[in-house]
């Protein structure tokens, strides 16, 4: 089965063609980090009319990159929520028209199901021995810039939360921080690049562990690190002496509150990466082992993150029962066509109301559970 996945949540527009759920056969990824990177973050006004301009030449190379026809797409699939509203009416509005022109099923699929369903995709060069499908029951945990979440999957489409976030996501606090440090945005690859050359032991910074949950709290962890920011901040000038009411006062001049040159980046961004995965890793692998998963899977952004990669791989290492972990290409990881048509898949497969009507309707805060 062929599903023509169309992905417009946020800034990427994508659109791939997957067979059976897990072999890709065309993955076209439309990138605007390079417009919006002047903002300091997506605006969404500017997102959803590069959609526009993006959505139709993105579907062309996708047909020609699977060397297809539209006889030969079996169904049509398309993110409807959660996101950015103009961003997700654009590619749900061409969805519905490709649907209703080429009479194809059409099938609506949340954004944090199909990050999670990039675990299922094989790799490009690689068979389904060296790739094998995830095993239920396991503990997903979705971390991206918008949600953390740690989810119990006992079956495709039975998910229950176990924990989330209660105030920034793992990725927004990435964003944050790159920003406090001066290094940009996007923030997550950023702050692991500054990383890479710091000492995450230099600052301890506190975790914020919610005792007897699976919750996660990073605002303290970036405030922590705001206040170290502050340390190396020039003292701001004093004001001058009061001159009389017979005199104009001269204005005081402004010292901007620009960062020292001694600001240890590396070391804070290094710090501040090892308490947030640290965080992740612990809390997923308790998780998985309370709840007698079989194994462990990562999916959203930050999954990207080797840190955290390498964390929950050493956590589960010493566990009594041993539990597999598997990560998607980081290219998996970011928005992209080819996990909503992975999840199509399977919403086709196993839940009896995966076929929308044509008047599918975008769902901007829609929760996985």
């Amino acid at each position: 089965m062929n599903i023509l996945a169309l992905e417009t949540s946020c800034d990427e527009t994508s659109a791939a063609i997957v067979r059976d759920g897990r072999h890709i056969l065309a993955n076209v990824i439309a990138s605007q980090i390079d417009i919006h990177q002047k903002y300091g973050g997506v605006v969404p006004e500017v997102a959803s009319r590069q959609h526009i301009l993006y959505i139709t030449p993105v579907l062309k190379e996708t047909l020609e990159t699977a060397n297809l026809s539209w006889a030969e797409i079996d169904a049509v699939a398309v993110t409807n929520g959660p996101g950015l509203a103009g961003a997700l009416l654009v590619g749900v509005n061409v969805g519905k028209a490709i649907a209703f022109a080429r009479q194809k099923p059409l099938i609506g699929v949340n954004h944090l199901e199909s990050h999670i369903y990039s675990n299922w995709l094989i790799p490009p060069q690689t068979g389904d021995k060296a790739h094998p499908a995830p095993q239920f029951p396991l503990i997903c945990l979705v971390v991206s810039g918008g949600h953390t979440e740690i989810v119990l999957i006992s079956g495709h489409g039975h998910y229950k939360l176990l924990g989330k976030t209660q105030d920034d996501a793992a990725g927004e606090a990435f964003d944050k921080v790159a920003r406090l440090l001066g290094l940009g945005y996007p923030g997550g690859p950023l702050v692991e690049q500054a990383a890479q050359s710091g000492d995450p032991t230099r600052f301890p910074f506190t975790r914020s562990w919610l005792r007897g949950t699976y919750d996660f709290s990073f605002s303290g962890l970036k405030t922590a690190v705001l206040r170290k920011v502050e340390e190396y901040r020039p003292a701001p000038p004093k004001p001058a002496p009061f001159s009389g009411g017979n005199q104009q006062d001269k204005p005081i001049k402004q010292t901007p509150l620009a960062l020292n040159g001694d600001l240890p980046v590396a070391d804070i961004a290094a710090s501040f990466q090892q308490a947030a995965v640290e965080t992740l890793a612990t809390k997923t692998v308790a998780a998985a082992e309370a709840h007698g998963a079989k194994a462990i899977i990562i999916a959203g952004g930050v999954a990207a993150n080797k840190a955290l990669r390498a964390a929950l791989s050493e956590q589960a290492a010493h566990l009594a029962k041993p539990i597999s972990i598997s990560f998607p290409p980081p290219i998996l990881c970011t928005d992209n066509g080819a996990m909503v048509a992975a999840a199509a898949y399977f919403k086709f497969r196993y839940a009896k109301e995966a076929i929308a009507e044509l008047s599918l309707d975008i769902r901007p805060q829609w929760e996985l559970t």
